[in-house]
């Protein structure tokens, strides 16, 4: 069973933007995060911390670059 799609930027984008889909980056390390954050993203650790009281309907995006 196939547990994630890879999609299009700008669909990921579009997504992130319509409020449709919660961007995560994908480093463990707080400072990769710092370096590779882009707009609206939140960081893994913030994420994990976070993710037991997060609406399940709503798509996320992990991405590392």
């Amino acid at each position: 069973m196939k547990k994630y799609d890879l999609i299009p930027v700008d669909q990921a984008h579009d997504d992130v933007e319509s409020g449709n889909a919660l961007l995560v980056c994908a480093y463990e390390s707080g400072e990769k995060f710092h370096s590779n954050a882009l707009k609206a993203a939140i960081s893994l650790k913030n994420f994990r911390q976070r993710e037991n009281e997060m609406n399940k309907d709503r798509e996320i995006i992990f991405y590392c670059n």
